[in-house]
């Protein structure tokens, strides 16, 4: 079971290369909070990860408050910003501007990416790309509060990065508007972000915590695997902790250190993530949702639904999942 990638289709990641940017010395780029934006540009979600591809040139990168020192982009290099903060781009650090809300909306009328020339000034060139990766946050998502605000991932020195080659392919081609480009950006990115996080993890050191320190774990990692891979299993702790080789007690510190929470609760909001995209399923009924994830009967799944999601199945399959009021 490759747990990354379950939890990455549970959550309906999905990718979307919104601008392709072409700019010359000295400019600046401001992107917005996320959340102020995120029906605008994605709105079939409820969140929305930003994130830049330097294709040619670079220049600096740096969170809206300042609150974390600013970094260098270079050719190849990638940034993303998985807590929604707002943030800029520029040739300078320090250099500011206002963002421009207008950019920012879905076409119903031709495909993306915008192609965008930031006159700045008659100094040297850069192009890069902007996107976004829209996810599902609720019920349950672990990915999210695992992750920084910001992640920079450096393209290998001397050495071509085959996604950024891949992604500079494909927007080459979308200038000539063939069939299929935004998909192909879109799939790309995805990759992006999935290559982004297997170097977080990579670069993580031995004493951290969370859930993508977890997949390092041997122990974990097999727990893990063994919960998302059998969600419907009739699990007990004591039954996991027999599966991975560890006492229960073990089992439950090594769990909690990396996981932040017990193994019984984590499967408790991971089958309710699974039972809202089965609810999706317009002839399901909820009897055959609770079977599925593992509830022996219909009155105990809406407990547990009611319990971690807050409302119960049906009113959450009437709104989509969205807030009542």
């Amino acid at each position: 079971m490759d747990v990354l990638s379950e939890v990455l289709r549970a959550v309906r990641l999905t990718g979307a290369i919104y601008f392709d940017v072409t700019a010359h010395a000295p400019w600046v780029a401001e992107t917005p909070p996320l959340p102020s934006i995120c029906a605008r540009v994605m709105p079939e979600f409820e969140y929305v990860i930003a994130f830049h591809i330097m294709l040619e040139g670079g220049c600096w990168a740096q969170l809206g408050d300042e609150s974390e020192p600013p970094v260098r982009l270079g050719q190849g290099d990638s940034i993303l910003f998985p807590q929604g903060d707002g943030h800029w781009m520029a040739t300078e650090p320090g250099r500011r501007s206002q963002p421009d809300y207008e950019l920012y909306y879905r076409p119903d009328d031709r495909p993306l990416p915008f192609v965008l020339d930031q006159k700045g000034g008659d100094g040297e060139p850069a192009r890069f790309v902007c996107g976004y990766l829209g996810c599902d946050a609720h019920p349950f998502n672990p990915i999210l509060g695992a992750l920084p605000r910001m992640i920079h991932v450096e393209s290998p020195g001397g050495a071509s990065n085959p996604t950024v080659d891949l992604i500079r392919m494909a927007v080459e081609e979308s200038a000539s508007a063939r069939a299929g480009g935004e998909t192909i950006l879109a799939k790309l990115s995805e990759l992006m972000f999935v290559h982004a996080l297997r170097r977080y993890v990579d670069g993580l050191p031995p004493e951290s915590r969370g859930w993508l320190s977890g997949l390092r774990d041997p122990q974990i990692a097999a727990a893990l695997a063994l919960l998302h891979g059998k969600p419907s299993e009739d699990w007990t702790l004591e039954r996991l902790a027999r599966e991975v080789g560890l006492s229960r007690s073990a089992l439950s510190e090594r769990f909690a250190h990396y996981v932040e929470e017990p193994p019984m609760r984590y499967l408790g909001r991971w089958r309710m993530q699974l039972a809202t995209r089965a609810l999706e399923a317009p002839h399901a009924s909820i009897a055959q949702v609770a079977s599925e994830i593992g509830y022996a009967s219909e009155a105990a799944f809406n407990r547990a639904f009611k319990k971690y999601v807050g409302v119960p199945p049906g009113e959450w399959r009437r709104t989509r999942g969205r807030p009542t009021a």
